[in-house]
């Protein structure tokens, strides 16, 4: 769903839950374990790059200059 929760009442009464501010609950708390996870990955991940680039022995620029 997202960042998007406006329809979850529709799913709620379509499986009829029975808890559905617990199941909500458990829902966000699954969400915000799943986006930790992957913000720890991308970190991991750049911070891999910025040691290889190191490793390279140089800076790394990304534009071109000519003059």
């Amino acid at each position: 769903m997202g960042k998007y929760w406006d329809g979850i009442d529709y799913f709620f009464k379509l499986y009829e839950v029975e808890e559905p501010r617990i199941t909500l609950y458990f829902m966000k708390l699954y969400e915000n374990i799943i986006v930790s996870s992957r913000a720890e990955e991308a970190e991991r991940k750049r911070k891999a790059e910025e040691t290889r680039s190191k490793a390279r022995g140089g800076k790394n620029f990304t534009h071109n200059v000519k003059g």
